[in-house]
């Protein structure tokens, strides 16, 4: 090795010195501040102020409630624009119902697939405050556009008076269209963030805040429920009272104020930097990976790797990862290939052990999240066909009162508002006497629940619907015959999506966290997707929509066999859950020992500093490696 390279790692790594530089910069403030030691976070986190966090002032449940609000305003305001966005689009637009509950698919499908996007800005460049502040800008921007559609009457269509109607112009279409997609791209920058900076609030080496943080998540989900919840009843009923000006709105001004609401707990908050891009990082391993396997290169043991010899990683604000068995042929990115021609710096080279463990992660849990994929499909139904049934069905409550067909998934709702904080409350103290499990049940167990239970769901909804159509008068069967198949679908829901949250956010390494929330986000929007193709490959394959299984007309229609179809589309890949999770071996697993310790002596007992010739380099890099130890 050239003698430039027997400098220290710190100057060989820039952003590593520069890193190094910060941290003993807040060691002098928190010192000045004579603040013990027990009191600050362990996970990197900093203040408003850019100084490590202190727990007695910051995260926790005295931030939580800020994010919690957030949540609720944006639940509440995508609910309201979504249930009722194909009657919008039917009666004010003049498109046909299949053509607008093909759109409204697509486009709950592209808000879910955005959350990538965001999360990929957050964990590279703007970190998750600042990325939810700008995307929620931007959503409350389109709710101003998508009120102005509803609200001015040259951007609509005049009203139809007899068919067919006049259609809406390219220019009242692209205007309506446009404040979708900012909504739709507010919320993909929004929803990957929101919760893994709830759960940044608390620290994971802090058995009481790691407990708080777990509860955190019941209690994210019981707010996406509660604004759901408010959008598809509250908002619907002020929609069908005083138009969908008043109904759009009033979302929108909800939403301005739950940025206000956020922005005020800035000082209470614990903020994580940005990391720089995991995908560019992603693809550095596979590409040095393959490179090397090329050149013929193989591992012989792991003290062939690379890994710098600072207390932390190269990967900004991130802990080293140890090594582990899985996927060996990545190992190759970490290896010095061309020890002559050795450069630290350049991740397109050499890539470190943390970075290849960092990909090695995201590989694993990919099984996971693919078999996970199923139940989105199911979950799509609630805005498509479970509101068909209840809109051919007898809504009345009382003598007077109809039920909006919108509204009806109140009951998926309703029943996530009540099993959450039984969940918390009473199931979870239960199991965890049974099990010995801090949450009772583990995120993959819990996962595996709801899959099940997504199985019955799709049943009863099989069963009832074919009742309904058998029925001599099925305009007269009661909506509350649906009660079974939302009730269970919500119950999955509670089960499984809360899981997801946890799975991935505690399987993501540092730099990863909101990628890896962007992933199950994601599921939704491929759910919707999939759902789609299902309802077209059906429709061809059964004789279209006059004699198929889905007519324009329910009552003519075979929706039960759908839904059979469904269940049984859930029910074998509930045991490929099975198998998956069962096989799944996670980063604190037994391949995967978990976080290297930070103390320096570590790093110098590592193989490959205890004996660096056999490491395959020579006698003089191994004064090169010492040095680079400090």
């Amino acid at each position: 090795m050239n003698k430039s390279y027997t400098e220290p790692s710190i100057a060989i790594e820039p952003s590593m010195s520069a890193f190094v530089f910060d941290d003993l910069k807040q060691q002098s403030m928190q010192d000045e501040r004579g603040l013990e030691s027990t009191t600050l976070v362990s996970n990197g986190c900093v203040d408003y102020r850019g100084i490590i966090a202190d727990k007695q002032t910051t995260g926790g449940w005295n931030a939580s409630p800020f994010i919690i609000v957030n949540e609720i305003a944006e639940r509440l305001a995508f609910f309201a624009v979504g249930v009722s966005m194909v009657g919008y689009l039917v009666r004010e637009m003049h498109e046909s119902l299949p053509t607008a509950a093909t759109h409204v698919t697509d486009w709950i499908g592209a808000a879910y697939v955005l959350t990538i996007l965001g999360a990929f800005l957050a964990d590279a460049y703007l970190g998750r405050f600042l990325t939810i502040i700008v995307f929620s800008c931007i959503y409350a921007v389109g709710m101003i556009l998508l009120t102005i559609s509803a609200s001015i009457d040259s951007l609509r269509p005049a009203f139809c008076t007899a068919r067919p109607c006049i259609p809406a112009t390219d220019g009242q279409s692209a205007f309506l269209y446009c404040s979708l997609a900012l909504i739709a791209l507010g919320t993909g920058g929004i929803k990957p963030c929101v919760s893994s900076f709830g759960a940044d609030q608390f620290d994971e080496a802090d058995e009481k805040e790691v407990l708080k943080k777990y509860s955190f998540f019941n209690w994210f989900f019981f707010a996406i429920n509660m604004g759901a919840l408010l959008g598809i009843t509250v908002m619907v009923y002020i929609q069908q009272e005083k138009g969908f000006g008043w109904g759009f709105a009033v979302p929108t001004v909800i939403m301005f104020c739950s940025i206000l609401v956020l922005g005020a707990g800035f000082s209470k908050y614990r903020y994580k930097k940005p990391m720089g891009s995991p995908l560019t990082r992603f693809v550095q391993v596979i590409v040095v990976s393959v490179r090397n396997h090329m050149k013929g290169i193989s591992v012989e043991s792991e003290a062939d790797l690379y890994e710098v010899r600072t207390q932390k990683s190269a990967i900004l604000g991130a802990q080293k990862l140890a090594h582990s068995s899985q996927y060996r042929f990545l190992d190759k990115a970490a290896v010095i290939s061309d020890p002559e021609a050795f450069n630290a710096t350049n991740r397109w080279r050499l890539c470190t052990v943390t970075q290849v463990e960092e990909f090695k992660c995201f590989i694993r849990v990919l099984p996971i999240w693919a078999s996970t994929i199923a139940l989105s499909i199911s979950f799509a139904q609630l805005s498509t066909f479970f509101l068909s049934q209840a809109a051919v069905m007898d809504r009345k409550l009382g003598s007077s009162f109809v039920i909006p067909s919108g509204s009806v998934p109140v009951f998926s709702a309703i029943n996530a508002i009540i099993l959450v904080p039984i969940y918390e409350k009473v199931i979870v103290p239960f199991l965890r006497k049974r099990t010995g499990h801090r949450r009772g049940l583990t995120s993959l167990q819990r996962m595996g629940v709801g899959l099940f239970i997504s199985i019955f769901a799709l049943i009863s909804a099989a069963v009832i619907e074919k009742n309904r159509r058998e029925d001599p008068t099925p305009a007269k069967m009661s909506v509350f015959w649906l009660f079974p198949q939302f009730f269970l679908i919500g119950s999955a829901e509670v089960f499984t999506y809360v899981g997801q949250l946890e799975f991935f956010y505690d399987e993501a390494t540092e730099g990863t966290k909101s990628i890896s929330s962007a992933m199950f986000l994601s599921e939704i929007g491929i759910g919707s997707w999939l759902s789609t193709a299902l309802v077209k490959i059906i429709e061809h394959a059964t004789g279209g929509q006059k004699e198929g299984w889905l007519r324009n007309d329910l009552n003519k229609s075979k929706l039960d066999n759908l839904y059979w179809i469904l269940a049984g589309i859930n029910g074998v890949n509930f045991f490929v859950y099975v198998f998956i999770a069962w096989r799944y071996r996670g980063k604190d697993g037994a391949s995967a020992s978990g976080m290297v310790r930070q103390e320096v002596v570590t790093d110098m007992d590592s193989p490959a500093v205890r004996n660096p010739v056999k490491a395959g380099k020579t006698k003089d890099d191994e004064v090169s490696l010492t040095s680079m130890a400090f």
